[in-house]
C-alpha cells in the first residue's frame, strides 16, 4: 500500500477540521457576547398565568419560562431576567435593541415572519371563542361571525386570530382591538362583546375566570415560538437545537402538569406536526 507523505496528510487532517469544526466567528453570533458581557438575558414576556407571568418580588415564573430557562442553561447563557411588555410593542422594541428576544410566545404569521425569525413552534392550537357559560349566542365558529352583522368580537392586533377574522368575512366595525389578553377577558364578562377570539389553550380553565371556550373545529392549526432579530438567525438556530429535543422528550407535558396547566398532550400532539417556523408559514425564515 502506497504511504501519503507527511505534508500530504497535515494538509488532509487540516481540510477535514475545517469541514467538520467550523471556526468561532463562523458559528458565533454576535447575541452570544451581548448577552455574556451583560451577564443576563433579556427577555420579553407578557402577563398570561400560569405560561408566564412576573412575581412580586421581579422573578418570571411559569411554564414557558421555565422550558426558556432549560433551553439558555443548555446553551451555557446566565439567567434569564423578564421585560414586561405589551403584545404590540414586543416586535419594534425587539428591533430596538431593548432585549435579547421575544420569548412571550408570538403568533407565525406571514406579516411577523417579514420583521423577525421564530424557533420551532412552542405552542399550538386551532382558533378558540371565550363566550359567556352556556354559550348563550350560540356561537361555534368565525365563520358564524360573517353571517351574523349584530355579533361582536375582540382580538388582540398582533394575533394569528386578528388576522383570521377578515378572511372568513367577519367586518371591522365587529371587532374590538384589546392590547393583551386580560382586557380580552373583560371584554366579554362586562358584556362590551359576545366573544373574546384566541387559541383555544391560551386561557387555562377558561370556567375559573367565568367564560367558555367553544373550539372553532373549521379553523387552520396556528403556532407561537420565540422571535429573534433577523440578524440573529445564529442564535437562533442554536436555541433551536437545544429547543427541538426537548419538546420531542416530553418536557412541554411535564411542565404543563407542574404547573396544573391541562391539556398538555393535546399541545404536544399538534406541535408534532411542526420542526420549524416553516412548516407553520411556507416562506418564514
Amino acid at each position: 500500500m502506497r504511504s501519503i507523505p507527511k505534508q500530504s496528510l497535515l494538509v488532509l487532517l487540516l481540510t477535514l477540521t475545517s469541514y467538520s469544526f467550523p471556526t468561532f466567528a463562523e458559528t458565533e453570533d454576535p447575541l452570544f457576547a451581548s448577552i455574556r458581557k451583560a451577564g443576563e438575558v433579556k427577555a420579553a414576556l407578557a402577563s398570561n398565568s400560569p405560561y408566564q407571568f412576573v412575581s412580586p418580588s421581579g422573578e418570571a415564573k411559569g411554564s414557558s419560562v421555565d422550558l426558556q430557562r432549560i433551553v439558555l442553561k443548555a446553551m451555557g447563557l446566565p439567567a434569564l431576567k423578564p421585560v414586561l411588555t405589551e403584545w404590540t410593542a414586543m416586535v419594534p422594541a425587539l428591533q430596538a435593541h431593548q432585549f435579547d428576544y421575544v420569548g412571550a410566545g408570538l403568533n407565525i404569521t406571514e406579516t411577523t415572519c417579514k420583521a423577525v425569525v421564530f424557533s420551532a413552534p412552542t405552542y399550538a392550537a386551532q382558533i378558540g371563542l371565550y363566550v359567556l357559560p352556556g354559550n348563550p349566542k350560540h356561537l361555534m365558529s368565525v365563520a358564524d361571525l360573517a353571517h351574523r352583522p349584530d355579533i361582536t368580537v375582540s382580538a388582540i392586533r398582533s394575533s394569528a386570530q386578528y388576522d383570521y377574522l377578515p378572511k372568513r368575512g367577519v367586518k371591522p366595525a365587529q371587532i374590538t382591538i384589546v392590547p393583551d389578553i386580560q382586557a380580552g377577558i373583560a371584554t366579554v364578562i362586562g358584556g362590551r362583546v359576545d366573544a373574546f377570539v384566541l387559541g383555544q389553550f391560551t386561557i387555562p380553565h377558561p370556567e375559573e375566570k367565568g367564560l367558555e371556550v367553544v373550539v372553532d373545529k373549521e379553523s387552520p392549526i396556528y403556532a407561537a415560538g420565540i422571535a429573534f432579530r433577523k440578524e440573529n438567525i445564529r442564535f437562533r438556530n442554536a436555541f433551536n437545537q437545544q429547543l427541538v429535543p426537548l419538546i420531542r422528550g416530553g418536557m412541554l407535558q411535564k411542565l404543563y402538569a407542574e404547573y396544573g396547566i391541562p391539556n398538555g398532550d393535546s399541545v404536544a400532539r399538534l406541535l408534532a406536526s411542526f420542526g420549524k417556523a416553516s412548516d407553520v408559514v411556507p416562506g418564514c425564515e
